[in-house]
């Protein structure tokens, strides 16, 4: 055999690319499957709303906390129940309660906080407030806003 014929002899280029090509669908194909198989498929579609809130508070009047106008100003649509406000709107207590808690915005249960819909709270000025996405199996929560009083 010529050292001519071993540099020209290409017989096995393609059969060795063709099993590094099945090596590789196999190889995501079961990646792909084992995702669904052990339940990480219900994680990927458990996605956080994308939303924004804005918040006015009227200002401390003589001491006493005052309105906090928490809006929905734009974004996904979020089940109430889906939607809370934590935090401490002043300094003897805690707030976390659900979106639809609040008998002022006139949403309640599975209904759905859209823009323009808003609530009222009262604050003081040492408040620290999230608004907080929770998911239907409350293993993951995301903040959508977060307001400070000026003192805080």
């Amino acid at each position: 055999m010529e050292l001519k014929q071993l540099f020209t002899d290409d017989d096995a280029v393609s059969p060795v690319i063709g099993v590094i090509l099945m090596v590789a669908i196999t190889v995501i194909l079961a990646a792909v499957i084992a995702t669904f198989v052990l339940g990480l498929g219900d994680q990927v579609s458990n996605t956080a709303p994308q939303a924004s809130f804005g918040f006015d508070w009227d200002g401390e009047s003589g001491g006493n906390p005052a309105d906090l106008t928490i809006t929905h100003d734009g974004g996904d649509s979020i089940p109430a129940n889906r939607l809370y406000v934590r935090g401490s709107p002043d300094s003897s207590a805690t707030l976390n309660a659900d979106w639809g808690n609040w008998s002022n915005n006139g949403i309640t249960g599975n209904t759905e906080v859209t823009a323009g819909n808003r609530i009222v709270i009262k604050a003081g000025p040492t408040a620290e407030i999230d608004v907080v996405w929770q998911s239907q199996n409350n293993q993951d929560s995301a903040t959508l806003g977060t307001w400070e009083g000026p003192d805080a």
